[in-house]
């Protein structure tokens, strides 16, 4: 594996050490600290993402243009580093609001860009291991982050600023490392800079089957929604709020021991065969977290959920990397971001629109027959997979 796919999976993992470490208090903070209501936290959260979906579009298509990602990528995760002091320095809740709108910037910035980089840095032979790696990678950091901040609550007696100060640390790392030592690789795709950024034909460009691949990642996102309604499900069914956060550092547990093996696995089978695998663990998993009568069958459905997600990001990462041209990966990149962003959107306010009117069981319920749907819409290009796949095959 190249040691430039390793050092982005580092910086990954401690921007996410940081950033977890402040998300799974920062609602609590806002209520109890701040004076919040549960409608401004759920405003703050929704322009956040909106915001870093936004902007990965642009700068997937600028890195293209640039032909150099490592600089851009570098930027949004300086962001990212240097708005963590003003969550434990926030006084209102316009601070935290402008703290988390800079932060989803970075990280609108840094995400295409940095995928982009993996792909150019890693040979089409390990490209899926590659991937996987740095989703495990990140997602190491995203369950260490909320266990930290379980371990550093005890340790201060429940003192919020004192775990936001500490979550400082990993996030100036991450930015550091990403800043003196990554490297653009020496014989990385031409830059499109003497053609101008015409939006219209560089889309043109992009293949069929990279479309198919986007409308297959929002439909699967519409059928996940936000990890935040598995916070309210824990909640629902009576865990303790200081264990809050250990619903992420399970979930993140069996995210990060999936996706490296998936993403080997898909270098030897194929990306597309991977998938339904991916549907069927979300569906399992909406269904058990509708019918969950206790710690178990919550337990049970917060692993499956992490295994889905540790079949599926790493395995549609890999597809865009695959089909889009090396001087527009960038671009293929933010546009497969952004439709993503928007449909985690939509999936969070229909969630939450369900769960209002009809409970929990019809959010999850609900979640299910999107998994099941998206299986239909994956079945043309499955096909078209194993009939590619078994041309070379037949002509041995």
């Amino acid at each position: 594996m190249p040691v430039g796919v390793w050092q982005l999976g580092f910086v990954s993992l401690l921007m996410d050490v940081s950033s977890e470490m402040i998300h799974a208090l920062l609602p609590v903070y806002l209520v109890t600290v701040l004076g919040a209501s549960t409608l401004t936290v759920g405003f703050i959260e929704g322009v956040a993402e909106a915001t870093a979906s936004i902007t990965k579009i642009f700068s997937g298509a600028l890195s293209d243009w640039l032909g150099r990602r490592k600089r851009l990528a570098a930027i949004g995760y300086g962001l990212a580093a240097f708005t963590k002091p003003v969550f434990p320095l926030a006084s209102t809740v316009g601070w935290v609001v402008a703290a988390r709108f800079i932060d989803r910037v970075g990280k609108g910035i840094r995400g295409a860009p940095r995928d982009a980089l993996v792909a150019d840095i890693a040979p089409p032979s390990l490209r899926g291991a590659a991937f996987g790696l740095r989703q495990s990678l990140d997602t190491v950091g995203a369950f260490l982050g909320p266990a930290l901040a379980i371990a550093l609550m005890w340790l201060t007696s429940d003192h919020i600023r004192a775990v936001f100060w500490v979550a400082v640390i990993p996030g100036l790392a991450s930015f550091a490392l990403i800043a003196f030592v990554v490297r653009d690789p020496a014989d990385g795709p031409p830059a499109l800079r003497g053609t101008g950024l015409h939006w219209r034909g560089e889309l043109g460009r992009l293949p069929a089957r990279y479309w198919w691949i986007v409308a297959v990642s929002a439909v699967v996102t519409l059928a996940r929604f936000s990890e935040a309604f598995l916070v309210l499900r824990a909640k629902e069914l009576g865990l303790a709020l200081v264990l809050i956060p250990a619903v992420l550092v399970v979930m993140n547990i069996a995210y990060a021991l999936t996706a490296y093996p998936v993403g080997v696995l898909a270098d030897r089978v194929g990306r597309v065969a991977l998938l339904p695998l991916g549907l069927l663990l979300l569906a399992a998993a909406d269904v058990a977290l509708a019918y969950a009568g206790g710690m178990t069958g919550l337990t049970v459905g917060i692993v499956l959920w992490g295994l889905h997600m540790g079949v599926t990001q790493g395995l549609l990462s890999t597809l865009v990397a695959d089909v889009a041209p090396a001087s527009l990966r960038g671009t293929a990149f933010g546009v497969f971001n952004l439709v993503a962003g928007i449909a985690m959107l939509a999936a969070s306010v229909i969630a939450g629109a369900l769960w209002s009117a009809y409970g929990s069981r019809a959010t999850f319920l609900a979640g299910a027959a999107f998994a099941v749907l998206t299986l239909a819409i994956l079945l043309p290009l499955w096909r078209r997979d194993r009939h590619h796949r078994a041309g070379p095959e037949a002509g041995r």
